[in-house]
């Protein structure tokens, strides 16, 4: 009953972060407006009403730009989060993360090609870049997966991280190699794509980032159990009656999914898939029950705030949101793995 207890109170304390962030990264800019004001405007866009009399200017900048934002940070943070959590289940391994297996790097290497020749596809329009970079993103992971298969016949953990961190260091080298042959005003389009941000985005950004979120966070949700089973091993899991095999590649597709539909829309974020389920770990335990919906809530909410942070700390310029997550998850990840190591020695 206690640990019912405390799961219900972290989801409802998870809940009520995310709602802050986002309340707080709508509230906060250049242009101030109260949040009976924004919760009106908000309220009255979704539901086709006329609850606020102010100025249309306020309205767009809240509506349009703003709230926006926020909801793609949010998704984007969520699905990183996610991700995260169910790589670092499935393969048994704390520095899993988003990236590990290459998918962020495909992605990229997608969105910098596009860029790098101008491409547009008639039939897809402005939208070109995220959707060709997700699909760089999928072709990817079955590259990871033929090498896998090639290396040792079957999907086994270490040779997924190996794989994967071989591809996305052949991706990187091809990267840097493009952005070498770049016309120099070119490059800053590419490094600050790369570094990561949410600036500059619009309601066609959240609209295509949210098939693909709820997509993959059904099938991640809905496989919680077999997360747990994998957690004590594929051998246990084997046992249990499991199809060990069949399960890890849907999980290892839907947590891509969310990956390079992230990456897509905001570029490379580094660091939250890999810090958010450790802090989330810690408070909830293993159980993905909760580990994965917390990862979620507390995912999104905790971009939203590195993002707020990204748009405010040298205003009026901003920071690639990318930055300001790796010079908070760098540190928090170091007392992790200190503090990880120090519990081992002290159960030896």
């Amino acid at each position: 009953m206690f640990s019912k207890n405390k799961h219900q109170f972290l989801i409802l304390f998870a809940a009520v972060f995310a709602i802050f962030s986002m309340i707080s990264g709508v509230f906060v800019g250049a242009v101030n407006v109260t949040v009976p004001d924004i919760l009106n405007i908000i309220t009255g866009k979704m539901f086709h009403l006329q609850l606020y009399q102010g100025e249309k200017s306020t309205e767009m900048i809240i509506w349009e730009i703003r709230f926006s934002r926020v909801l793609l940070a949010f998704f984007v943070g969520a699905s990183l989060s996610l991700a995260g959590a169910a790589f670092q289940g499935l393969l048994q391994n704390p520095l899993a993360d988003p990236y590990t297996i290459g998918v962020s790097s495909g992605a990229s290497l997608g969105a910098v090609i596009i860029i790098f020749f101008q491409i547009q596809v008639t039939i897809l329009g402005s939208f070109t870049l995220p959707i060709i970079a997700v699909l760089f993103g999928m072709i990817t992971l079955l590259i990871v997966f033929a090498l896998t298969h090639l290396a040792s016949g079957n999907l086994t953990n270490e040779t997924i991280i190996l794989a994967g961190i071989i591809i996305s260091s052949f991706i990187s080298a091809f990267i840097s190699l493009l952005i070498a042959l770049i016309p120099r005003e070119d490059i800053s389009q590419i490094l600050y794509w790369i570094m990561g941000s949410v600036a500059m985005r619009g309601w066609g950004h959240v609209q295509l980032i949210v098939p693909f979120f709820v997509l993959g966070a059904a099938i991640i949700l809905f496989h919680y159990r077999e997360l747990n089973n994998m957690a004590l091993g594929e051998q246990a899991a084997q046992f249990s009656g499991m199809n060990v095999k069949k399960k890890k590649t849907i999980v290892l597709i839907a947590a891509s999914i969310l990956t390079g539909s992230a990456v897509a829309v905001s570029g490379a974020i580094g660091f939250v898939g890999l810090v958010i389920p450790h802090l989330v770990r810690l408070m909830a335990g293993s159980n993905h029950r909760y580990v994965l919906p917390l990862s979620v809530l507390i995912g999104g909410g905790y971009l939203v705030l590195a993002d707020l942070l990204a748009r405010s700390i040298i205003s009026p310029k901003e920071l690639p949101i990318g930055v300001v997550t790796a010079l908070i998850g760098s540190p928090i990840f170091t007392l992790l793995l200190v503090k990880n190591r120090k519990q081992k020695k002290a159960q030896l």
